[in-house]
């Protein structure tokens, strides 16, 4: 793709769509995670808890990257 505006702004737009459906998919993981808590497995959702905080970090940086191509 070529480094123009327009590229950029079209990469960012689609980078941004991926982002929402990340927070999308943690929060639902998230609340089965809580819901196997309550069934009695306590273990099984510190598992998923601390694979949701490597998908929070990544977010963290591709939040960071879009604003980057956003600034051009």
């Amino acid at each position: 793709m070529p480094n123009t505006p327009d590229a950029n702004i079209a990469t960012a737009d689609a980078l941004t769509l991926l982002l929402h459906n990340q927070h999308a998919i943690a929060a639902a993981i998230e609340e089965l995670s809580l819901w196997v808590r309550l069934q009695g497995e306590p273990v099984v959702h510190l598992n998923v808890m601390t694979a949701l905080k490597t998908i929070d970090k990544n977010a963290s940086d591709i939040t960071n990257a879009l604003y980057r191509i956003r600034q051009g």
